[in-house]
């Protein structure tokens, strides 16, 4: 097991560079860098998502420069930066070497390499502040939202699907069914609108609040007052967001555990007078749950980093998907990167994660006779 494992870590090096070197590449051909989007905000037309006033823009360019197709030859910019007509050469090649792109691509990638192996991921191009801090300010809504939608969503429907894969065709699974075929359905930002005019203000009643993690009182609140606030505020999100991840994995846990239940050792454990629950928790459960737990790291990636970006904006609530989305747009480079670099770790090790809860659930299955 230690070996797999070992071996598992070392390839997460270079996955992770071909991931970022791919990245990086695509992004020398994607138009509006971080040099057009300054000198658009210099004259006001400017239409990022999150777009500064243009006089600012100046005194607020820094950080270690991400790829930008053209810039830090030295040479006219005229057709080079769209916006960049009838603007002083010179100060043109002093914004690309605030950005960073006065050196060649292959070199800034490697910096950025050495920078990002000790974690340093420099600071954002256009809120003036590091990468670092800003992913710290974002990560309590990301942590509120998505470990707990993975929780709430794992602890719901694997009893759920269990429940219907025992009473199957029964009354019970009908009406549940509908209930997922629902949830499937409904998109999660539709399912947040509608509870935001039922239960937020909106058209009928006012009993949960609208934006924000806490109320404005919290700091007085006693410890157990600052609990309930807190989930107060996350009744709403979190709801939304459970509404649409649930209805697959329930399925795929009764799917799951109706295969393992037809199979001949489940009639044979049931032949020697063993109990229902006996074969169902000691023979079925381990079996079915395979599947189920496999998919763990993918769902939790999933819920944390991307079905939570319409929930954020709706309930005003300013995350990471946020962040990331608005990094996209106003192609602020250090941040689209290091979430980038952030995400796919966070994905790599927990694909070994999901390997080893395979070895706690199952012991049968031998790791050291797999490579690589």
């Amino acid at each position: 097991m230690l070996p797999y494992i070992i071996r598992r870590l070392l390839l997460i090096v270079p996955t992770l560079v071909a991931i970022m070197a791919i990245n990086f590449a695509i992004v020398q051909f994607a138009p509006g860098g971080p040099v057009e989007q300054l000198l658009a905000e210099i004259e006001g037309t400017a239409v990022g998502a999150t777009a500064r006033i243009g006089g600012q823009a100046g005194s607020e360019v820094g950080g270690s420069g991400q790829p930008r197709p053209g810039g830090g030859n030295g040479q006219s910019t005229e057709s080079t930066y769209r916006g960049a007509q009838g603007l002083d050469p010179a100060f043109i090649a002093e914004i690309e070497k605030q950005f960073g792109f006065d050196k060649p691509p292959l070199e800034r990638f490697i910096l950025m390499l050495g920078n990002y192996i000790t974690f340093d991921f420099g600071r954002s191009y256009f809120r003036d502040e590091t990468v670092i801090n800003l992913v710290l300010e974002k990560m309590p809504v990301s942590i509120s939202l998505g470990p707990w939608t993975t929780l709430l969503v794992y602890f719901l429907s694997i009893p759920l699907g269990i429940a219907k894969a025992v009473r199957d065709g029964s009354r019970f699974d009908v009406w549940t069914s509908m209930v997922v075929i629902v949830g499937n359905a409904v998109p999660s930002f539709l399912f947040a609108i509608l509870l935001i005019v039922l239960f937020a203000g909106g058209q009928y009643f006012d009993w949960f609040p609208l934006r924000g993690l806490t109320s404005d009182n919290w700091e007085a609140l006693s410890w157990p007052g600052r609990i309930a606030d807190y989930f107060w505020h996350l009744a709403l999100p979190l709801s939304a967001m459970l509404i649409g991840s649930f209805a697959t994995l329930t399925l795929l846990t009764k799917n799951s555990f109706l295969e393992e239940i037809n199979k001949q050792f489940v009639v044979t454990a049931r032949a020697k007078g063993l109990t229902e629950q006996r074969v169902l928790y000691g023979h079925v459960f381990r079996n079915a749950m395979l599947i189920v737990i496999a998919g763990f790291p993918s769902a939790f990636i999933g819920i944390l980093f991307t079905s939570t970006l319409l929930i954020e904006i709706i309930f005003s609530l300013d995350g990471l998907g946020l962040l990331g989305f608005e990094a996209v747009i106003n192609r602020d480079y250090p941040v689209m990167f290091a979430t980038l670099y952030f995400f796919t770790l966070l994905g790599l090790v927990m694909g070994i994660v999901s390997d080893v809860m395979y070895m706690l659930i199952d012991p049968r299955i031998d790791f050291e006779s797999r490579r690589g």
